[in-house]
């Protein structure tokens, strides 16, 4: 693979050996739906294909890891350090670089942000956030219908990206969890493209 220094049949290895059994089936899932948007909004496909494969490789790490591994190495928001669900997004980053060699900052940068998102993603960037979301394998059809009809449209990543929003803060409310001010900021800047 031309984006990691091994290869990627030790890849898969090392991600079956550190992943459960469905959070492999989804990172497949993710790189194989990721591949196939880069190819229809023009990106290049195995560079996705690739941040698909990485983008969890940290998600199976303790939450005492994740923690050790960010206070070490990495700088984060006290706001996101409260949130255990989302702490493996910049170790699965900071992984990718530091034991498959990923260089490219596009590949980093999307998997440092695949779970909240930010302002101003590069289409690359959103295309692995709603990969994540959407894929088959794993991902319930009844969450990813909305969204993937949102790409048919047009402004499709955007109005794919809105969706996605559009249902976690739904949820959240539904469930009576905070909400945090990043999710909102970025819903609004969504909602005006």
């Amino acid at each position: 693979m031309d984006y990691i220094k091994i290869s990627r049949e030790d890849l898969l290895k090392w991600l079956k050996n550190n992943l459960n059994e469905e959070r492999y089936e989804h990172s497949l899932g993710t790189a194989e739906c990721a591949k196939d948007l880069a190819l229809r909004f023009g990106v290049d496909p195995e560079k996705a294909y690739v941040a698909g494969l990485l983008h969890d490789c940290a998600k199976c790490f303790s939450n005492e890891k994740l923690m050790s591994i960010i206070d070490e190495n990495l700088t984060i928001e006290e706001a996101e350090k409260s949130n255990p669900k989302t702490l493996h997004a910049p170790v699965s980053a900071y992984i990718a670089k530091t034991e498959f060699g990923a260089e490219d900052e596009e590949i980093l940068s999307a998997i440092r942000w695949h779970t909240l998102g930010k302002l101003n993603m590069s289409d690359f960037e959103k295309i692995i956030f709603l990969a994540d979301k959407i894929e088959p394998r794993t991902r319930e059809k009844c969450h990813c219908e909305p969204i993937k009809a949102c790409l048919e449209g047009e402004n499709g990543l955007n109005s794919a990206m809105l969706q996605c929003y559009r249902q976690t803060i739904k949820s959240l409310v539904d469930r009576d969890l905070k909400i945090c001010p990043a999710t909102v900021e970025i819903y609004n800047y969504l909602h005006g493209c």
